[in-house]
């Protein structure tokens, strides 16, 4: 092309060289950067690493010895927060969802951890009534763990209908948790207000009959955006499961941290909570 100056070839040949050089000069950075990286990870989540390794060995050579072959990575990251949490107590939570329970099984989870609690749905709605709970009730008792029923709320329904629904249903006894009241959806025939309206029905009815503040159950999200204003006098149980929030937020009494448990006894995922405290603490939140 006229006017253009040509490049030597000689000039030409030493330019890719030198190009190649820093490219590959640069893939390295990157490895190298990439190893660092799965190293800290490896590192950081070596305890469930471990069991997941031990679990999976034994899974494929040693089946006669392998109590549970339904480990996922989930469980990696579930057993870390356990061990960033282990002076707090540990619990689950159930419904019909768990189908048939083996609670002879229940003691500990991952081997390692003590399970203090369970949760488990009573009712749902006006006239929702779980058809596990009662034997569901009746065996986390003679497993003596802390046992606590809450009620899935219907926004749409009328309130003082579901407070009693749950009265009705649910017998509690001392040394049982509080009433829970589960609270996860907005309203599709009323406004929040109107929401927030019944909720305060359901929650000043159940309060009044087992003479204790309701705990309240919703996802981090929702309490945050609707219920925090309005509702932060009440005990909190909150549901995140972030692979990123690592520990329990100094304004929540209890954490669901996962929906994706594995526990031998119970063929379904569960889901895994954390109190914040001592077996002490936790008398505050227990009927006398």
């Amino acid at each position: 092309m006229k006017g253009k100056k040509s490049i030597p070839k000689k000039t030409r040949k030493y330019q890719r060289k030198k190009t190649r050089r820093i490219s590959v000069k640069y893939r390295w950075y990157v490895l190298f950067a990439i190893l660092c990286i799965l190293t800290a990870a490896c590192f950081h989540y070596r305890e469930g690493i471990r069991y997941y390794v031990k679990t999976a060995y034994n899974k494929i050579f040693a089946p006669e010895i392998a109590e549970d072959n339904k480990v996922t990575l989930q469980d990696i990251r579930n057993i870390e927060v356990f061990k960033r949490h282990d002076k707090m107590l540990f619990g689950f939570d159930v419904s019909h969802y768990q189908k048939e329970i083996q609670w002879h099984t229940i003691d500990s989870i991952y081997k390692d951890f003590p399970l203090d609690f369970v949760f488990i749905r009573a009712t749902m709605g006006a006239d929702g009534y779980d058809k596990t709970f009662s034997y569901n009730w009746k065996k986390a008792k003679s497993r003596l763990l802390i046992r606590g029923a809450y009620h899935y709320y219907r926004p749409d329904e009328n309130s003082v209908l579901q407070a009693q629904n749950f009265i009705n249903n649910v017998h509690l006894e001392p040394g049982d948790f509080i009433p829970v009241l589960d609270i996860e959806e907005l309203p599709k025939e009323q406004s929040v207000a109107n929401l927030k309206v019944g909720l305060k029905k359901w929650l000043s009815i159940v309060e009044e009959h087992y003479k204790a503040k309701p705990i309240i159950y919703s996802g981090e999200h929702f309490y945050n955006k609707y219920l925090k204003e309005d509702f932060s006098d009440y005990p909190v149980w909150i549901a995140n499961y972030n692979f990123f929030v690592e520990n329990i937020k100094e304004e929540w009494h209890f954490w669901q941290f996962s929906d994706k448990g594995s526990l031998s006894g119970i063929e379904t995922k569960i889901d895994l909570n954390i109190f914040q405290g001592s077996r002490y603490d936790i008398k505050k939140y227990v009927l006398q």
